[in-house]
Formats: structure tokens, C-alpha cells, sequence
């Protein structure tokens, strides 16, 4: 007879009791080989999400998901191992400068990335836009980019072997009202994050109106998690809270973004994109223990280097030219003043509107589609000046765009200007980065977080959002 059953741990954790390391096991796995059926599942995740998981139940969760499928090892490889991951926001394509940034100082970056769902954009739908560019990729030519001295970093698909308890269980969740549990999230993130190999991890976690996470409150609680989590992992982890009211740059689109990132790695590009760039790369290059300055690599082309050969790698064409929307209509100032708001949750909607992302799992994409900034908060516009242009394929789809923006900017005539977007980095969770943590071969450990806590969960979930990896 099976010492548990699932009716049993689902009154258990209803009740507000604590699961057993035994009785995580036996749910995850019994799910997984399908002999635990999907509804009983999703009365035992509303049971979490009303009650909660204490930092023990919850890594076990993470553990119990990480085994039930294929955990990469990258332990033998020349170089430190460090990736990063965002929770996802409007116009964030900071991995796409940032994993070549940091592969030029020296790091293997093996990041396993996600498509976008919702208003929030996925890498793969980014670099996908470059032709000839392919996610699907296996561990052993994984292995073989991250090897080469040239490239030294991934971005890729994870297979499917890669927590497949997790895989099944979101997409559960995202049809069941029960993703909005930081524990459940934390988890979701972190097996698959751990799963990838890497020896160190930096987390971009976003706040605000274009978030996953709209307070720093929940911010802060989701972090902390996943710090935890990876440090009882053994896995080095550093998390910072980032401002998501404004989009980052001047691009929310798929082919817009992938130009804008390649601005960046030729020198150029917007502020906020090269400075977020720069202050991940130096948390990751901390953690790999690397003596090494980001700012330098940017500046003299060694990070667009790696990058055009990481594209190459990939099947992809670093010097074609990427795909264009058919289509463009502009929205112009509405009257003279400083524009003090843009709002990034409304261009993320208008640009999923425009074709830039999707409804369900599964639906296609426009390469070209999606929205360009020409004026961001703190500037002074006059009135019918080009504020923002759309772009896509679909022209019928224009008009639900401009309905998303109706409320998203406002221009303030008495300001007097200046800037008015607040710090991009609001906090910073996880081990003191001025530690000598000089690259080891033979080290994988982690250190205990600065600071504690979990939360159980947040009222405002953002909407269809793929958090377990949509932005990477």
C-alpha cells in the first residue's frame, strides 16, 4: 500500500500544516508519471498559494523538480560558469548584450531561455528574429560553443528533459488561478536555473507597472526566495530589484530590440540599456571570481565579438538584415510640456497587440512587429511631435494598440523638466559582491543570503506571464 496518498497531503497543507520532505516527494513525482491527476494537483497548489511554504518545504519542492529530470554539469569546463535571469519586462533585452559582455571577461554563460507570453517579451522570440538563428540546441553542442574561446556563451532552449515536472506543472497553474505564490515561482525559476549546470546565478528581478511583480514588497519576498533557494543548492546567487515602470530602452519588439541591443555592443545604444548591462555584468563577474571590467569589454568590441560568434554558433547570421513590419502608424505629443510619464505595462500591451507577443503557448509571433520610443520621461516634447511608432504586419491590429496606449503617457506643461525616471537598481539581495571570490576550478558552493524571509503570495499577478522564464 503507498505511504501517501494525495488526497491526504492536499487536507495537510489546506489545513495550513507543514509538508514532509516525503510527502513533496511522492506529490511531484506521482504528477510527473501522471499517477497524481491534474486536479488533485491544482487543489494542492490553491492550497500553497492560501497557506504557504516555509523556506525547507519549498526547496525541497525545487529539489523534487530538479529530480525529475536532467540536471546539466558544466563543473569541467576551462571557465567559471555564470548566467543571469529576469522575472520579464517591457523592452528588456538586456541578455542579449549582457551574456557576450560577459563571456568577453572571461565567464561561460549557459543560459536556458524562454518565448514571451503576455505583455512581456521572450529572448528566443528575439534572437529568433536573426535569420538563421536556432534555440534548439543540444547539451553536447552546448558544451562545445561554451568551450570555444571565441564565443564562451549560450542562449538557448532548455530541453525538454530539463525539470519536466515544472514544465507540466506551470502550464497547470497558468490554467488553474494558481501562479501568483512566491514559493511556487521561486521554485518554478530556480530548478530550471539550477538545472542548467551553472556554478553562479544573478537575478534581475523587475518591479513596477510593466512587472511580473508590481510592489518591491513582493519584489523583495520573490528574491530573497530564490537567493535562499540558491544557496541551498550550492548554487552562488545574487539578486537585484530593478525598476519596471518605464520600458527599458527604446524598443518593445522582437527584431527592434535585437537592433538595439546590438547598439549597445557597438557602443552606442540608450543609457538606462548600457547601464543595466554594465551593473549585471560586474554582479556576474563577481561571482565568477574574475578580475575583469564590463565597461572595458563594451567599449573596445571584445563583447560584439563574442556575440556575432555566439550568433554564428547558433546557426545564425550576425550581419543580415533583420525583419521589418509592414506597416507603421505614429502617436504623436498630445500637447507641449515634459513628458513625465510613459507607462510600461501600456506599450507592452500595445506591442503584444501589434503582433510582438502571444495569447497561449504555442502561438506565432511577428518578427517586426512592435513599438519604437522616440522620447522617454524627462524630455521636453511639443505638440504632434512622434512620440512613439507601431509596427506590424497586421495593420488591423492598430487600432486595439492605440487603445492600450490611451492612458500611458502624460505631458505635464508646468514641469520645468529634467530627469523623472527614479535609480534603475532599487535593492540588492545575496553575499557582500567585495568577498575574494577568485575562480576556483574545483569550488562549487554557495554562501547564506544576507537576508531571510518568504513570502506565500501577491495580489497582483501579471497577466499571462511566463515567469518561470519568458525573459531569461
Amino acid at each position: 500500500m503507498t505511504a501517501h496518498d494525495a488526497v491526504s497531503i492536499i487536507g495537510a497543507k489546506r489545513d495550513g500544516g507543514e509538508l514532509s520532505d516525503a510527502q513533496i516527494d511522492w506529490a511531484i513525482a506521482a504528477f510527473t508519471r501522471g499517477e497524481m491527476a491534474d486536479e488533485q494537483m491544482a487543489a494542492l497548489a490553491m492550497a500553497i498559494v492560501l497557506r504557504g511554504m516555509n523556506r525547507r518545504e519549498t526547496a525541497r519542492w525545487t529539489e523534487a523538480m530538479l529530480r525529475s529530470g536532467r540536471r546539466l554539469d558544466f563543473t569541467d569546463l576551462p571557465r567559471p560558469t555564470v548566467d543571469k535571469h529576469s522575472t520579464g519586462g517591457v523592452g528588456d533585452k538586456i541578455t542579449l548584450p549582457l551574456a557576450p559582455l560577459v563571456a568577453a571577461c572571461g565567464a561561460a554563460v549557459p543560459q536556458l531561455s524562454g518565448r514571451g507570453l503576455g505583455y512581456t517579451g521572450g529572448t528566443l522570440d528575439k534572437l529568433e528574429s536573426i535569420p538563421g538563428w536556432r534555440a534548439d540546441i543540444g547539451p553536447d553542442r552546448m558544451r562545445e560553443i561554451l568551450t570555444d574561446p571565441a564565443a564562451g556563451c549560450v542562449v538557448c532552449a532548455a530541453g525538454a528533459d530539463l525539470a519536466p515536472a515544472d514544465k507540466r506543472l506551470y502550464a497547470l497553474r497558468d490554467t488553474t488561478g494558481t501562479v501568483e505564490s512566491i514559493p511556487l515561482i521561486a521554485a518554478s525559476i530556480m530548478s530550471k536555473k539550477i538545472a542548467e549546470g551553472t556554478a553562479a546565478l544573478v537575478l534581475d528581478v523587475k518591479v513596477g507597472s510593466g512587472a511580473f511583480m508590481r510592489t518591491r514588497e513582493e519584489a523583495y519576498a520573490l528574491a530573497t526566495a530564490m537567493v535562499e533557494l540558491g544557496a541551498d543548492a550550492g548554487v552562488e546567487t545574487v539578486a537585484l530589484l530593478t525598476a519596471m515602470d518605464t520600458p527599458l530602452g527604446r524598443t518593445a519588439g522582437n527584431a527592434l530590440e535585437v537592433a538595439e541591443a546590438v547598439e549597445v555592443l557597438a557602443g552606442g545604444g540608450p543609457a538606462d540599456v548600457v547601464e543595466l548591462t554594465v551593473t549585471l555584468a560586474r554582479e556576474m563577474v563577481a561571482l565568477a571570481g574574475l578580475d575583469a571590467d564590463p565597461a572595458e569589454a563594451l567599449a573596445d568590441g571584445r563583447a560584439m565579438d563574442h556575440w556575432r560568434a555566439m550568433i554564428r554558433a547558433q546557426g545564425g547570421d550576425p550581419a543580415a538584415p533583420l525583419p521589418a513590419a509592414a506597416h507603421t502608424e505614429t502617436l504623436s505629443a498630445p500637447s507641449s510640456g515634459i513628458l513625465t510619464r510613459l507607462d510600461a505595462r501600456g506599450v507592452g500591451i500595445a506591442a503584444w497587440r501589434l503582433g510582438a507577443g502571444r495569447a497561449r503557448q504555442g502561438d506565432p509571433v511577428q518578427a517586426g512587429a512592435g513599438i519604437r520610443l522616440h522620447a522617454g520621461p524627462g524630455d521636453r516634447v511639443t505638440a504632434g511631435q512622434p512620440l512613439l511608432t507601431l509596427h506590424t504586419d497586421t495593420p488591423e491590429a492598430f487600432p486595439r494598440a492605440f487603445e492600450a496606449l490611451a492612458e500611458t503617457i502624460t505631458v505635464d506643461a508646468e514641469s520645468t523638466g529634467g530627469p523623472t525616471r527614479g535609480p534603475l537598481v532599487l535593492d540588492r539581495i545575496g553575499p557582500d559582491r567585495h568577498r575574494d571570490h577568485r575562480w576556483n576550478p574545483h569550488r562549487h558552493s554557495g554562501h547564506p543570503p544576507a537576508r531571510s524571509g518568504l513570502g506565500t503570495a501577491h495580489p497582483h499577478p501579471h497577466p499571462a506571464a511566463d515567469h518561470g522564464g519568458n525573459s531569461g
